[in-house]
């Protein structure tokens, strides 16, 4: 392990946990305003809590063992928990992150063996090129100039996401994607008043409508896209890619997805599977730029490994300290900062000690990777960045169910190797021409909509080494 890592004191920012419970008024407004300013220390040192929002019983589970049981051991006795669905279903209706029984396990098969390690792997080149052409926006820009770190690596994350699994076919307009992409996680997946009443679906939510102009012009991008390819297939077949788009396409049908299914995945895929990555990768630049030491071990390693001529392939394995960073970076800003589960039967969990939690049909079990990422029972200084925890020979020390970044169980994140081979490559790609630093206007605060985002984006300056 490098010694030089461990001697990181940065702290980045975050709320600090309450001592004192909030008013049902208080709750409504942090819902509104912040989910992540809501916990209290109990949150963070705690092994679980058995509390009532509006009537409703809610298990706060930080315990591994407990994770594991609702997760893994007895995930058939567990379902989305409705306000998660009320948020997150407008949006991406039967996308594989919404859908649930029959829907999502069709749905799930048909999109696995494109997520498999092997056939990730294959992606590797298309992400190093798609990163060295983002690169050429910096070479215009000048020396020194502030960008929003936040917005490129939006943008960044979906030319690659484009490139690789839609072969470049996503038909757009021009315009700001990444602001189109804020404005909807923004107005769309946020909770509102009604969801946390439980109202029905049919009682419009004030606080999205907002959104369903970008929502309409999402899916009108995603209709055009198919249509597009529909017609190459049939065409040509020869010249369609064998991509996932062409994949999921090919499986329409009776037996297979409905053309509606099939346009939900990929607006999940566009809307929201790269924009967990972008975050994680914002998050983890603002947080190296505050650790010398780790930028540089960061650096000797990018370019010895660049300058050996090692295919990308080999990159995620052969650069420990960008991994590291990275996992670091996400345990402290976990792009999916909650994991909501309702229980389809009274179920209990015995933990090793003999404690017993009861769980009754109905309860809201809430895994909550923010405050697990945190929690005093299972992190050393855990508000510290500290990239040495992840690296050969700590990283094993890591429980499974201590650090869920990409959840657990049956639906766990499918493209869990691809962000982070995804995510190894742009780092190494743009921290070998340039180096990211923080300027009086960095002054990040995160908070949960649909991921854990930094409010008032991340101003950097960009400056080549």
């Amino acid at each position: 392990m490098d010694a030089s890592l461990r001697k990181s004191t940065f702290e980045p920012p975050a709320p600090v946990p309450r001592t004192v419970p909030p008013s049902r008024l208080e709750i409504i407004r942090t819902v509104l305003k912040n989910p992540l300013e809501l916990w209290g220390q109990p949150s963070y040192t705690w092994p679980w809590i058995v509390t009532r929002f509006f009537g409703q019983t809610t298990i706060i589970a930080n315990d591994p063992g407990l994770i594991r049981h609702v997760l893994v051991d007895n995930a058939s006795n567990y379902e989305m928990s409705e306000i998660r669905q009320l948020v997150l279903r407008p949006i991406l209706r039967d996308g594989l992150l919404t859908a649930e029984g029959p829907v999502w396990k069709r749905s799930r098969k048909a999109m696995a063996p494109v997520f498999t390690p092997r056939h990730a792997r294959g992606f590797a080149r298309q992400m190093r090129e798609q990163s060295e052409l983002f690169l050429n926006r910096y070479h215009s820009d000048g020396e020194g100039v502030v960008r929003d770190i936040a917005v490129d690596m939006t943008e960044l994350t979906y030319a690659i996401l484009s490139e690789t699994l839609f072969s470049g076919g996503i038909i757009s307009e021009q315009g700001d994607f990444a602001r189109d992409v804020d404005d909807l996680l923004h107005s769309m997946g946020r909770v509102d008043p009604l969801d946390l009443l439980k109202a029905p679906k049919w009682i419009p939510r004030l606080t999205r409508i907002r959104g369903l102009g970008v929502l309409r012009k999402f899916r009108e991008l995603v209709r055009r896209t198919m249509d597009h390819r529909r017609s190459l297939i049939q065409t040509n077949r020869s010249e369609a890619p064998d991509d996932f788009l062409t994949l999921l396409l090919e499986l329409e049908g009776p037996d297979g997805l409905t053309s509606e299914e099939i346009e939900d995945n990929i607006l999940t895929f566009i809307g929201a599977g790269h924009e967990t990555t972008a975050r994680a990768l914002a998050w983890t630049l603002y947080c190296v730029a505050h650790c010398p030491d780790v930028r540089d071990a960061m650096e000797r390693e990018i370019d010895e490994v660049i300058a050996s001529g090692a295919d990308p392939v080999e990159w995620l394995d052969r650069m420990p300290h960008v991994r590291a960073s990275f996992e670091e970076a996400m345990r402290l800003y976990p792009p999916a900062p909650s994991i909501n589960r309702d229980a389809i039967a009274d179920d209990r969990y015995t933990a090793p000690n003999g404690e017993v939690v009861e769980i009754a049909k109905g309860t809201t079990v809430l895994v909550m990777p923010w405050t697990l990422h945190r929690h005093e029972l299972y992190w050393e200084k855990p508000r510290l960045f500290d990239p040495s925890r992840f690296l050969p020979g700590a990283r094993e020390k890591i429980g499974r169910f201590q650090y869920l970044p990409f959840g657990a169980g049956p639906r766990v994140c499918i493209g869990a190797t691809f962000a982070l081979q995804e995510a190894v490559i742009a780092l190494a790609v743009l921290m070998q021409k340039y180096r990211f630093a923080t300027t009086p206007q960095t002054k990040p605060w995160p908070v949960q909509k649909l991921t854990t985002q930094p409010a008032g984006g991340l101003p950097m300056r960009v400056t080549p080494r």
